[in-house]
């Protein structure tokens, strides 16, 4: 360190003699100046800081795994019986969406459109806007799905503090985006390239992934709004689909820092040992015969055992996460094949025409599932075969079938899982004896919204009828 000190010390004192100012000192030479970051580049960082904020299982971030009753504590046990505050939960998600995701997002579409370069094919400039678009209906729809009404149509703009747009109003006019960009892609030409971590560069199925979303996007306003979720369900079956697990909006995750699967970092870089199963969701596995449950958790003594969620929990007595969320390249998955199938199933049940049957869009996704985490077509057909598991058989109407099987299948997704959860009403679960609250319908607002835009955040607290966990998102009416 001295050596390189002694090197550095004479360049600097050499240099003064060819500056002006000292400001000519105040440049970081890695940081590159206004104008000359390309914009698909801020595409890459954005799907990236995407995936792995809703795939993460840091409890600074993403408790939705706790939530929804998937894993239990082991030491700590605090965001199991809903502690959001002390660790800035929310505002660490609220954070991550709006500077990492949607930030970098508004900026590369700025720089994509400045770009007047006579040799830029305007259709591979028109794609690439659209995708930009995708991402960010994407990115707002999660923010609306976990708070509610937030930040839209002034946020952003760092002069002015933002006024808070109803939620209902911004899902409708993500729709109207999500359908303009859609219209917008030329699968003839090519797209963001290689800055597309997800998909690559292919245009095409990066419109299945925008029609999938559509899809999406029409079954959770379904209990708001039925007709038009029929319309947009219909119009959205009829383009082409996600179809196979090949085609799973995700991304592949490196072996190396500092693009490895979050969920790598916390269950094995940390060294901690954080998290098991819960008796909830493993006795439910077990009882089904489940056919994942071994990709899913890590055997105790030759069985499948969950712990007790809302309290502490000795690690070595139950069943941690597996190998396979231990791997470093595990995918990080924003919508999967398996979710396009169950929205399918659902779609058919509210008697929308979006062809096949309930039954073998609800076999289609438990096979995409089990497939998805190593199992075998045998599997899925056995597991199905079972009267438990069985559409024709199963206990419970559409909603129970579907959501139970959603719930299990959405292992790896949390974040679609508390979604699907609230909106199904299934899998049943209770809150812990310890919880401070019940199980949350949304995230309260952050500290520094209340802090730094006080009036806004005032009206938007009163206007949804409190901003507190209670307090439901327009499409839960039930």
């Amino acid at each position: 360190m001295k050596k390189s000190l002694l090197f550095i010390l004479p360049a600097m004192v050499l240099a003064t003699s060819c500056v002006d100012t000292l400001d000519d000192y105040n440049i970081d030479p890695k940081r590159p100046l206004s104008g000359q970051v390309p914009g698909t580049t801020l595409v890459s960082s954005a799907e990236r800081s995407l995936v792995r904020t809703l795939v993460s299982s840091s409890v600074n971030l993403n408790p939705f795994r706790l939530y929804t009753q998937y894993w239990a504590e082991t030491t700590y046990f605090d965001e199991s019986i809903y502690d959001i505050k002390t660790r800035n939960i929310n505002g660490g998600f609220w954070t991550a969406l709006y500077r990492d995701v949607l930030r970098d997002l508004q900026e590369a579409r700025t720089i994509i459109n400045a770009n007047t370069d006579p040799t830029f094919d305007p259709k591979v400039k028109a794609n690439q806007l659209a995708s930009i678009e995708v991402l960010e209906v994407y990115a707002w729809a999660t923010l609306v799905d976990t708070f509610g009404d937030v930040p839209y149509s002034e946020a952003l703009d760092f002069t002015k503090a933002p006024k808070y747009d109803d939620d209902m109003v911004i899902y409708n006019d993500l729709i109207t985006r999500l359908d303009r960009a859609i219209g917008q892609f030329d699968v003839a030409s090519e797209g963001l390239g290689s800055a597309d971590l997800i998909y690559g560069g292919n245009v095409k199925e990066f419109v299945k992934f925008a029609n999938s979303l559509k899809l999406r996007l029409a079954l959770t306003i379904a209990d708001k709004d039925q007709a038009k979720a029929k319309t947009l369900a219909e119009a959205a079956a009829k383009a082409a689909l996600i179809s196979s697990n090949e085609e799973n909006a995700a991304i592949e995750f490196q072996s190396s820092n500092p693009n490895t699967n979050p969920l790598f970092e916390d269950l094995v870089q940390s060294g901690r040992n954080d998290f098991v199963g819960t008796s909830v969701f493993i006795d439910k596995l077990n009882m089904l015969n489940d056919p994942r449950v071994d990709n899913y958790f890590k055997a105790r003594g030759g069985v499948y055992k969950g712990g007790v969620y809302g309290t502490s929990n000795n690690y070595a007595s139950f069943s941690a996460p597996g190998a396979a969320q231990e791997s470093a390249t595990h995918p990080g998955v924003l919508l999967s094949y398996s979710q396009v199938e169950f929205l399918l199933a659902e779609a058919v049940e509210r008697g929308f025409a979006v062809g096949g049957t309930a039954k073998s869009h609800y076999d289609n996704a438990v096979t995409a599932s089990i497939q998805e985490w190593g199992g075998t077509t045998a599997e899925a057909t056995a597991y199905l075969a079972q009267p438990t598991v069985n559409y024709l058989t199963a206990t419970g109407d559409y909603r129970e079938k579907i959501g139970t099987q959603k719930w299990i299948a959405l292992y790896d997704q949390p974040v679609d899982s508390y979604r699907e959860y609230r909106r199904l009403d299934y899998p049943k679960l209770t809150k812990p004896a310890g919880a401070l609250s019940n199980l949350p319908n949304r995230f309260p607002y952050p500290v520094v919204e209340q802090n730094l835009n006080a009036a806004n955040n005032s009206a938007a607290a009163a206007a949804i009828g409190g901003d507190n966990v209670d307090t439901k998102i327009f499409w839960d009416v039930r």
